[in-house]
């Protein structure tokens, strides 16, 4: 195996915290903006995102990745009536 292939931190066995730091170490080579979150009581999400596009990938407690993409639809757009529309899909608390 290359060594540019070999994870630095991740275990034989491929231990979740060893892969999330491979995984950031990747996006920091790469000059990827990324935030940290935990939004559940199993995981830790790294929220990624990029021109175009936005990802949710989940480290789970369990070691399996949840990942989930979101591509933009349609260019920018500047009709300020779809603010509207994003408060509209809100629910109240």
């Amino acid at each position: 195996m290359e060594q540019a292939n070999v994870a630095f931190y991740g275990d034989a066995e491929g231990g979740t915290f060893g892969r999330l730091l491979d995984f950031l170490n990747r996006l920091d080579g790469a000059h990827v903006f990324y935030t940290l979150g935990h939004t559940r009581p199993d995981s830790v999400m790294v929220d990624i995102s990029l021109p175009g596009s936005r990802w949710e990938v989940e480290f789970m407690a369990d070691g399996s990745i949840d990942i989930e993409r979101y591509e933009s639809v349609a260019g920018v757009e500047n009709d300020p009536r779809l603010l509207e529309a994003l408060f509209a899909d809100i629910d109240p608390v």
